[in-house]
């Protein structure tokens, strides 16, 4: 099989349009994000630039190949073919369109020829680097050498391809339905377990746990945060888990001056405010330590074990966040007044200790679930490389 450059097999390589104008009415601009990594083009997130910027030369047309000349190391040189779309479109200057001679090459060939070259990461050095970004040298990329084979053959491979690359997408977003149905799964148990308490006595929870939050010492007084000697938990922490260790400490001197509390350990935490998911999230502490003014923390008591509360606290994790939303102004918050104010179930202790081994047995099986889902998941998401080096090893 003979190959050639890849600068002898085209018809034309251009880099895009540089262009930080916005125009609604103006041509879609395709950029790097709008190229994926399994050879589609997302159009949802496209701009659009004056219309006067792009001559009819910049336009695209069904067949060219988009190349990534732009990104961070691991994301240059993803490569799709645009296929064509609703009104004219056009391509930044962090893209190249390669047009194919079309007595050589077959645009979806070399499309996925140069994906596999991308899994290989041959771009990654072929590339000038600076901090954080990567672009690939047009001369090397000119120098790249392709396979040439018969075109039917080309067309043959491409389609082949093509259809084993939907097929692994379609398994993909199964094995992720299966992933995220072991999280409804989890709720959904919770709920019917903790649901079967609704005529149990409830209590308020303020009126039979000591509760607190904490603070953040100065981060310019260095002797707050040295020597590291108490765990230090921040709100992020606190994400339906046991904490056995935190990502930062503080001195004694700010444990005596920064009105912080030593948590003992089996006290429960409750995130009062956080970005995306974390408001309503809680944890479970395996350790003495400390909290900041956003954690809600719930010390050992006699009315509920420490895990029946911690568990009833994770299957309440959607009422809290409905109950909270648009409280705390700008943005969504729990308090402790709020949370204090709670009305918990209050079975007998031997009661709350079945189920605890309840939940722990449900939980069990789901985890045992949700990490064979995984496991399918990894192995699904590698089958895009096999498919290309299948393909290509010859």
């Amino acid at each position: 099989m003979k190959s050639c450059s890849l600068v002898d097999a085209v018809s034309s390589m251009q880099a895009g349009i540089a262009c930080g104008q916005r125009d609604d009415s103006g041509i879609v601009q395709l950029r790097l994000n709008n190229l994926l990594t399994n050879g589609l083009i997302d159009f949802s997130g496209h701009v659009r630039i004056p219309s006067v910027l792009v001559s009819n030369e910049m336009l695209l047309q069904p067949g060219d190949v988009l190349f990534n000349n732009t990104n961070s190391v691991e994301l240059v040189g993803k490569t799709v073919v645009f296929q064509g779309y609703k009104e004219n479109a056009t391509f930044s200057n962090h893209v190249t369109r390669i047009r194919v001679s079309e007595d050589v090459l077959v645009p979806e060939y070399l499309a996925f020829w140069l994906l596999r070259q991308w899994q290989e990461k041959v771009f990654e050095g072929i590339c000038d680097r600076w901090i954080g970004q990567a672009a690939v040298q047009r001369s090397k990329l000119e120098m790249l050498q392709v396979p040439i084979r018969p075109l039917n053959e080309q067309s043959q491979i491409a389609a082949k391809v093509k259809a084993q690359l939907a097929d692994a997408e379609i398994a993909r977003q199964a094995a992720v339905s299966q992933l995220q149905d072991t999280g409804i799964l989890r709720t959904r148990v919770l709920a019917e377990i903790f649901n079967r308490l609704d005529s149990v006595e409830t209590k308020v929870l303020g009126d039979f746990a000591h509760t607190t939050s904490g603070s953040t010492p100065s981060r310019g007084i260095k002797q707050y945060w040295e020597p590291a000697e108490i765990p230090w938990v921040k709100t992020g922490e606190v994400n339906f888990s046991t904490i056995n260790a935190t990502e930062e400490s503080i001195s004694k001197a700010a444990l005596a001056e920064c009105s912080l509390t030593l948590l003992p350990p089996q006290s429960v935490l409750v995130a009062m405010i956080g970005q995306g998911k974390t408001r309503g999230q809680s944890a479970f502490l395996n350790i003495e330590a400390t909290t900041n003014q956003n954690c809600f923390a719930v010390f050992p008591n006699d009315t509920w074990e420490p895990e029946f509360l911690y568990y009833w606290f994770v299957s309440s994790y959607q009422y809290l966040r409905n109950f909270s939303a648009d409280r705390g102004g700008n943005q969504s918050a729990l308090n402790g007044a709020i949370l204090r104010a709670l009305k918990i179930p209050a079975p007998d202790k031997d009661e709350q200790l079945q189920i605890i081994q309840q939940v722990k047995t449900a939980l069990s099986e789901i985890a045992t679930m949700e990490q064979t889902s995984k496991t399918m998941l990894a192995d699904i998401e590698q089958l895009p490389n096999r498919i290309l080096a299948q393909a290509f090893e010859n």
